[in-house]
């Protein structure tokens, strides 16, 4: 009884990938065109993919660049509080915008010095 189970276990998952294994259903592609190759016997093509274009390494490059586009690309929501701003000074610094000239002073003008020795 288990080599049955074994046997069918292996046996129905093959033969349903071999009944989905659809070549209709495989993305279009440059492929490797054998020209108008057909077996003498049975009058089938010999090429895999035949009619598809001959593949070409810049637009493979190309095609290759722009697969994870979709999922890759930053789309940040437009942000209505950067339509004031006039400069981006960088990390640490605030930014200059449009509207009153505000400052801020340091907490801290002048320091007092310490000694290195105790009194």
């Amino acid at each position: 009884m288990k080599p049955l189970i074994v046997l069918f276990a292996t046996v129905v998952p093959l033969t349903i990938s071999l009944a989905f294994a659809n070549p209709a259903m495989l993305p279009k592609h440059p492929g490797y065109p054998m020209g108008k190759a057909v077996d003498p016997v049975t009058g089938q093509s010999l090429a895999n993919d035949p009619g598809q274009a001959n593949a070409n390494k810049q637009e493979a490059l190309a095609n290759a660049a722009m697969v994870d586009d979709a999922r890759s690309k930053q789309n940040l929501p437009f942000n209505q509080n950067d339509e004031r701003l006039l400069e981006k000074p960088g990390a640490g610094l605030l930014p200059k915008v449009q509207g009153p000239n505000i400052t801020i002073d340091p907490p801290v003008k002048e320091g007092t010095k310490m000694s290195a020795v105790p009194e």
